[in-house]
């Protein structure tokens, strides 16, 4: 975390978390949430009505400076809730998946980097029902982005990583993370 923000919180201990506005998809990228993207629903929510889902995805963030700042301020709180530290703010974020997005590198490294380009060591490699793949290490649990298959495919081939079969719904409690805090607010009457 840096150190601005640590002196903020230390100045400001009491300002309330913010749910709702920052979101990560499925693919390593970081979403702006205003009101309107909140209002067509959930963050990634499957829906029925064309346009609905991307509506409510919000704006792509695009700065890289803020990119930055988000992904060097990005933590997990006690109860599996991920959240961007803004100062004194803690943001809560929705997840479309997992809280980390898994980059691969090309053999025989096999290389693994969050979307935050933190390189991590696999410790156990897991697949789906719908055949996505996911990574446990030391870093966290997440999601290897679609465009890295062929790797994974390499890896397992190679016997570098054995893939152990998983239930998508039951991840978030297996693996210890809450993919929307806000719903939880909004279930807790907040």
């Amino acid at each position: 975390m840096d150190d601005i923000v640590k002196a903020a919180i230390a100045k400001w201990p009491n300002v309330p978390h913010c749910y709702g506005w920052l979101g990560l998809d499925a693919r390593g990228n970081w979403y702006m949430r205003d009101d309107r993207a909140q209002a067509a629903g959930r963050f990634c929510a499957p829906s029925t009505e064309p346009g609905r889902q991307l509506a409510s995805k919000g704006s792509l963030l695009k700065h890289d400076k803020l990119i930055d700042f988000i992904q060097r301020n990005y933590a997990c709180d006690a109860e599996g809730q991920w959240f961007f530290q803004n100062g004194p703010q803690r943001v809560y974020v929705e997840l479309e998946a997992t809280p980390f997005v898994w980059r691969i590198g090309s053999a025989p490294e096999f290389e693994v980097t969050s979307h935050a380009n933190e390189v991590a060591i696999v410790q156990r490699c897991f697949i789906d029902e719908h055949g996505r793949v996911y990574l446990e290490t030391a870093l966290g649990f997440g999601l290897v982005h679609t465009q890295d298959m062929l790797q994974v495919a390499d890896a397992v081939e190679s016997g570098l990583w054995v893939l152990q079969e998983v239930v998508a719904r039951e991840l978030p409690l297996q693996f210890g993370y809450v993919r929307s805090p806000e719903a939880g607010q909004r279930v807790l009457g907040l």
